[in-house]
């Protein structure tokens, strides 16, 4: 009987440094979000203030989606990524100046759309480098410790900028440990190798069809389509984070400090499922594994929404990151074996774009259906919206059950 080797990719120098970097980078990102958030309400007391950070911060990754694509194909990742999060250290710095001078907030938001353009360009270089350096086989067991290092700095993360809030008695010092976490981000990706793309005809790169090329791979290969739809509408439909503050108040009566339980559970649902997926051999079926998780996921959130026990609710919480776990980690190991090195960044690009506007986009109908139905149902509703889509994906794309262990499968090549 073969032992797995939970720790297999962490023996990989170049693992641990990518690791490392994540950690730094997440955990920058999230005392970001909470230090922008108290400096906003703090001058404003208005809650438009705080709804504006997400569509300054997104809007540039819209716009900078192709273009973004496209460098990670063209230039060395690494070299692009570090270029981006030193952008990032500019702007914490700036927030920081802004803080301590009271300047205008106007400022604030200026320095939001010089975010936004720092993960436009970091996020899809960021998330193919590692492809570059490893075998497929060690993709999985990779991708569950690079996903357990972000779901730490998440659990970490809000305490940790709180705290230096609260000690500080302001943003300004927050802004400065997010630079030093953004240097930090530049000096561990120092340690890997900026290997360039691979070469190919220029006047073909230039053309329409390659600028748009993630795109038409993404819609030519049922598989990836079937999963990234999967995790997408999963997400839009069955996000209840946004009304985590009315079941905090209303619903489950805990407070503000029940309400940090129930934003930390999903997390160390996440980071503890990141880590047993590391002690476990390949799925034999990783699309059924994923369909499984979607539904438990569901399944949680129905959960969740009928709950009026605050220990039941954070056990079904749990159970929802848990099960996110296991889909993003299938999804991000399947995007990374079936697409060709050359695709990676413009596939990635649009992969980071609809995950993440499926985050925005289900808080806008979480709230929408809670002021209309009210919180409960539109929890509920979405859970069950989750499991339908399971049902309509699994009917829809017969493939993805069928899929078996993802090391064994080839990078889908295209015309250059």
């Amino acid at each position: 009987m073969s032992t797995v080797d939970a720790f297999a990719a962490l023996r990989v120098p170049f693992v641990r440094a990518f690791a490392l970097a994540r950690l730094m980078s997440f955990g920058g990102q999230v005392i970001l979000s909470i230090a922008v958030g108290w400096e906003l309400y703090e001058r404003t007391g208005s809650a438009w203030s705080l709804g504006l950070v997400g569509a300054f911060e997104l809007a540039p990754v819209l716009l900078l989606m192709v273009v973004a694509g496209n460098a990670a194909d063209r230039y060395p990742r690494r070299n692009i990524v570090m270029l981006a999060h030193g952008i990032l250290v500019l702007a914490s710095a700036g927030l920081a100046t802004i803080a301590w001078t009271n300047g205008p907030v106007d400022a604030i938001y200026f320095m939001l759309v010089l975010v936004g353009v720092a993960r436009a360009f970091s996020s899809p270089s960021f998330g193919t480098i590692l492809p570059q350096l490893l075998k497929p086989e060690q993709f999985i067991n990779a991708n569950a410790w690079v996903s357990s290092a972000g779901q730490f700095a998440a659990v970490a993360g809000p305490a940790l900028g709180g705290m230096i809030i609260a000690a500080s008695g302001g943003a300004g010092w927050a802004f400065v440990a997010v630079g030093f976490s953004q240097l930090s981000v530049i000096l561990a990706l120092l340690r890997l190798p900026a290997i360039p793309p691979p070469q190919h005809d220029p006047e073909s790169r230039r053309s329409p069809g390659q600028i748009y090329a993630g795109f038409g791979f993404i819609r030519r290969n049922p598989l990836f389509l079937s999963a990234i739809t999967l995790d997408l509408f999963a997400v839009l439909l069955g996000g209840a984070v946004a009304l985590l503050p009315i079941y905090a108040k209303d619903i489950l009566a805990i407070g503000p400090a029940g309400l940090g339980w129930l934003r930390t559970a999903p997390s160390i649902g996440s980071l503890a499922t990141a880590l047993a997926v590391t002690h476990l051999p390949p799925w034999r079926h990783p699309g059924r594994a994923m369909l499984i998780a979607v539904a438990g996921f569901g399944l949680a959130t129905i959960g969740f929404g009928l709950s009026h026990n605050m220990i039941l609710s954070l056990v079904c919480l749990f159970l929802t990151g848990a099960c996110d776990s296991i889909s993003v980690v299938v999804r991000v190991t399947l995007e990374q074996v079936i697409t060709p090195d050359r695709l990676r960044g413009r596939v990635s690009a649009i992969n980071y774009v609809f995950i993440g506007f499926s985050n925005e986009f289900g808080m806008v109908r979480a709230g929408a259906t809670a002021a209309i139905f009210g919180p409960v149902a539109s929890v509920v509703g979405g859970g069950i919206g989750s499991l339908l889509v399971v049902a309509i994906v699994a009917l829809a794309w017969p493939q993805l059950p069928r899929v078996g262990p993802l090391h064994t499968l080839k990078p889908v090549e295209e015309p250059a």
